[in-house]
């Protein structure tokens, strides 16, 4: 048997304590993401990312797909916040923020994806946006407004989630549908979905559904998965239309898509 002498049992000890504190801070946990998120969300009300926890080593600010800058893009901009919501995804440590600001002089319905590094919600590598403003595609805030304000994004019981595989599945299959004539039947439609597009709502939002006929796949897909909101959120390059910014956010209930959104940016 080893025996270890008690200033080398304290130095293992302190190793061992050291080593649990680095796991336990690197946690990514739903309460950081959201109020990382909040952070956010702040931010825009008031113009200024001075409160934003940003990493000093590493931060990337992307707007509509390209690399910005942050003092140049909407955060620069106080908006009034007439509707937030954000889901959270604590496998890839990411959030997602839909705000709609319909009463500033500047209407915006904004998209974006947070990241993480190293699973530390304290510091904010990355702001992926898409922000979509007058003359982008179907806009309308005011009627987008309405139309998410009468949805019912409360958080799902057990057994009315889907696995994060199938969430995953679903919203591929949603962006699919422009080069894959199968791809809208492989979907499980509930029949009291809506669907809404800017200020287009389509009810129930299985009808009029693209089947194929474009060669060019919706790519660079960026993912946001949350079970306890059965809600996936692809920020992508829509490109079976043409090379647009674009957010499509599908939510399943009991198995069945319940909501579709989409923002997307004309180019």
């Amino acid at each position: 048997m080893v025996r270890l002498s008690s200033s080398r049992l304290a130095t293992t000890a302190a190793t061992i304590l050291a080593a649990s504190a680095r796991l336990s801070a690197a946690e990514c946990t739903r309460e950081g993401l959201l109020a990382a998120a909040a952070s956010y969300v702040a931010a825009q009300a008031s113009g200024s990312t001075d409160g934003l926890p940003l990493s000093a080593s590493n931060f990337t600010y992307q707007l509509n797909n390209a690399a910005a800058d942050i003092a140049s893009g909407p955060l620069s901009k106080a908006l009034p916040i007439d509707y937030n919501r954000t889901s959270a995804d604590v496998v890839e440590c990411a959030s997602y923020t839909v705000l709609i600001s319909s009463t500033g002089s500047t209407p915006y319905v904004i998209a974006t994806q947070i990241r993480h590094p190293d699973a530390d919600t304290s510091s904010i590598s990355l702001i992926d946006t898409i922000a979509a403003t007058t003359g982008a595609l179907f806009f309308n805030a005011a009627q987008t407004l309405t139309y998410v304000k009468a949805e019912d994004w409360a958080t799902l019981e057990e057994s009315q989630r889907s696995p994060r595989e199938e969430l995953k599945r679903v919203g591929d299959a949603y962006l699919d549908m422009w080069t894959d004539a199968s791809a809208a039947d492989s979907i499980p439609w509930g029949t009291d979905c809506e669907r809404v597009e800017g200020s287009m709502l389509t009810r129930p939002c299985g009808q009029t559904l693209p089947r194929g006929g474009s060669a060019k796949n919706n790519g660079n897909r960026r993912y946001v998965i949350d079970e306890t909101l059965g809600s996936v959120d692809v920020l992508c390059s829509f490109d079976s239309l043409g090379d647009m910014p674009d957010s499509h956010e599908v939510r399943l209930v009991d198995g069945k898509v319940k909501y579709v959104h989409t923002v997307t940016v004309l180019q």
